[in-house]
């Protein structure tokens, strides 16, 4: 190999490098850095029950017993949607939504309790949320 080609290639490659560390930055950027904690509409529902839970305990609620959850109505692969119900020890009604938008890494979780919101569009649920919000 000569001198003059060695030094096209090795430019090139210097080239490939650059433009991967700006498309991975504009990633970064168009997505905030952000992540979906759950990745598919089983993994979400399979999460909030305890998740929820976590969150009425830390704000004082008491559970009669584990939530029931299902997916919402017009949910896909792209945009998760989860409800949850249950009762309260003192028998009032609770509801859990939660959504996830693969296309923008967003996620939102509101608990309603006798029909009022105790969280409303918070980003993150349970135990490891306190600190982030």
């Amino acid at each position: 190999m000569t001198r003059k080609k060695a030094a096209i290639l090795g430019s090139s490659v210097a080239a490939a490098l650059v433009l991967g560390g700006i498309a991975a930055a504009a990633i970064v950027l168009l997505t905030g850095g952000k992540e979906l904690p759950y990745q598919t509409q089983s993994q979400l529902r399979g999460a909030m029950p305890s998740m929820a839970a976590a969150e009425l305990k830390a704000r004082g609620v008491t559970l009669a017993g584990p939530l029931e959850c299902e997916g919402v109505p017009g949910w896909t692969k792209d945009r998760l949607r989860v409800s949850c119900t249950g009762t309260t020890t003192d028998k009032k009604p609770v509801e859990v939504l939660g959504s996830g938008q693969m296309r923008t890494q967003d996620s939102y979780y509101t608990i309603l309790v006798d029909g009022r919101p105790l969280v409303e569009n918070v980003a993150c649920l349970g135990d490891g949320c306190r600190q982030d919000e």
